[in-house]
């Protein structure tokens, strides 16, 4: 299987829920459009220095990774970052890899988005459909 590559919209979600509650206006979050590489071997969103930088992303912590060449490195975490694809979005927390200069979209916020790979097209679709509005999430049975 090739590269796959999607375009995405990354908000910064404090921000967002800031402006939900009024507290901003719309030109006051922090959103970019860019190409992500489709990794499902990447456990999360993986972004660099300047698209955090950008997005006015606060770091929350720092971690140990292990990267793709099979190295140590360290990274950072960020507050949650809203992910847009298409009709359908979530968020999750970011990590920072400096150096990186690829931005790489990772197997949660796939799963978060219901979204697989097509392997015949190489693009991203929607694992249930192009249309889903309602997920199954879980079973419940009422006792």
């Amino acid at each position: 299987m090739g590269m796959v590559e999607a375009e995405i919209i990354l908000k910064n979600s404090r921000e967002v829920h800031n402006l939900t509650i009024g507290l901003c206006k719309d030109y006051d979050v922090h959103e970019t459009t860019v190409k992500a590489v489709v990794d499902t071997g990447a456990m999360t969103l993986i972004i660099n220095e300047e698209i955090r930088q950008k997005l006015n992303l606060q770091i929350t912590r720092e971690k140990k990774a292990l990267i793709a060449n099979g190295e140590w490195t360290r990274c950072m975490e960020t507050e949650p970052v809203e992910i847009h694809w298409k009709n359908r979005n979530m968020s999750c927390n970011a990590f920072v890899i400096p150096a990186t200069k690829k931005i790489l979209l990772g197997a949660i916020p796939l799963e978060g988005m219901d979204l697989i790979v097509n392997p015949v097209t190489q693009e991203l679709a929607g694992a249930h459909g192009d249309e889903v509005e309602i997920m199954c999430v879980g079973v419940y049975e009422a006792e």
